[in-house]
């Protein structure tokens, strides 16, 4: 599936949010961002499917490199649901959090519980700084909540 159109201006936007982050701008960095950008909570290997058509001669591998070195630099999170692959999103530095449906996968971002980062406190820190939590709440969405009602209803 082709990337969704992206005017000269937006592309000029992600070029210079690789440049500032201290990457090298290349084609494959940019189709990667424009990627996640139109596909939040997205594994490697979906955004791979995006922009493989675009990038011939690209792989797996090197979308994985992409997002490392974007995790790294602070342009993208990185986020690990249970029995999910590790998915990648461009909204980072606000300590959101995850809604995530255990019956179909669907994935909402919300804000911080309480306030401002970590937003919460361990019970014992260790001597740790805390500076981010991250939560998941696992549970069901809207629709499959109404499609087991209907289903458990004689």
């Amino acid at each position: 599936m082709p990337i969704a159109s992206t005017s000269a201006t937006d592309i000029d936007v992600l070029r210079h949010t690789i440049r500032t982050s201290g990457l090298k701008v290349t084609a494959p960095r940019v189709a990667v961002l424009r990627a996640l950008q139109h596909l939040p909570h997205s594994s490697a290997e979906r955004v791979f499917d995006r922009v493989k058509d675009e990038l011939s001669g690209t792989s797996p591998q090197a979308v994985y490199g992409i997002l490392a070195a974007f995790t790294g630099a602070g342009i993208v999170r990185r986020f690990d649901p249970p029995g999910s692959p590790a998915l990648f999103e461009c909204r980072v530095g606000d300590n959101h959090h995850h809604l995530v449906c255990v019956a179909c996968g669907t994935i909402r971002d919300v804000d911080c519980v309480i306030g401002a980062a970590p937003c919460l406190a361990p019970s014992d820190d260790s001597g740790f700084t805390v500076f981010a939590a991250e939560v998941t709440f696992n549970g069901l969405c809207e629709q499959c909540r109404a499609t087991a009602s209907a289903t458990d209803d004689p």
